[in-house]
């Protein structure tokens, strides 16, 4: 198993001269950003769809070993009765995202804080997502921002169709750190203007911590979990953790997330 650390995105321009040297062009940057890190979260994918050739080339511009993680259209998530959401699922699987291939990483269905919780549609909703498409195994990962999720029936629901449920850090989220499949997805947002590479060394080595307790299985103590089960024990289950250092000062993302793939060699 293996910890991903990545940021959302490539393409920003106050990361021109912070983070891209001045002789690395734009088309140039995702080969950079891929050397520098081991995981991107594409966003775009979120706002309206790519070609499969563009998926191609993004898989032909990175290392082996990189991998993508890709945001969920937002047709798709952003509806009142998910169980109608098959044939928008279709399409946007269908749209290229496997072009990837094995650098392909989990999709991040990421729903509106106003999204509450109904048990009946939202288990509609998992039942409509593909375990594979084109021979290219699928992970699937949910992001909910409503406190409704928080709730054991959602955490089992997710166990059940095996799909993670994001952990969002930093900001006004419903914390749910239960473990429900073999990976683990987080999005760290806390960097800060007044800290050089966004968080402070005693905060990256919590982190790193963090990260590599979830990989053995182990949920951490100031992690908040919601399932009956004592989720801050180890289930015996390595996993692999994808981990992205997105939001808050987002000029300083690029330089945590390396300083945490340093802690994690």
């Amino acid at each position: 198993m293996s910890i991903y650390i990545g940021i959302g995105g490539w393409n920003f321009e106050p990361w021109r001269g912070t983070f891209y040297p001045a002789d690395v062009s734009q088309k140039k940057e995702l080969e950079y950003a891929s050397r520098k890190l081991t995981s991107i979260e594409i966003n775009s994918t979120y706002y309206g769809s790519q070609k499969p050739e563009t998926f191609a080339k993004w898989r032909d511009d990175t290392p082996d070993g990189f991998v993508f993680c890709v945001k969920g259209s937002r047709y798709t998530t952003n509806r009142r009765v998910l169980a109608e959401a098959g044939d928008s699922i279709e399409k946007f699987i269908g749209s290229g995202v496997t072009e990837l291939k094995d650098k392909l990483g989990p999709i991040n269905w990421q729903f509106m804080a106003t999204k509450k919780f109904d048990p009946q549609d939202f288990e509609a909703f998992l039942k409509l997502l593909p375990a594979s498409h084109d021979g290219v195994t699928l992970r699937h990962a949910i992001e909910v921002r409503s406190p409704t999720f928080q709730t054991p029936e959602f955490i089992d629901m997710a166990r059940h169709y095996k799909v993670a449920v994001v952990n969002a850090f930093d900001e006004d989220f419903p914390q749910i750190g239960d473990q429900t499949t073999d990976f683990a997805y987080l999005r760290l947002l806390g960097t800060e203007e007044n800290e050089p590479i966004g968080y402070s060394e005693a905060a990256l080595d919590e982190w790193s911590g963090r990260l590599k307790a979830i990989e053995t299985g182990v949920v951490p103590e100031d992690i908040a979990c919601v399932g009956e089960r004592n989720r801050h024990e180890s289930d015996g289950k390595s996993r692999d953790v994808f981990a992205y250092v997105i939001s808050g000062d987002k000029v300083k993302n690029p330089h945590a997330a390396m300083a945490l793939i340093e802690r994690l060699k």
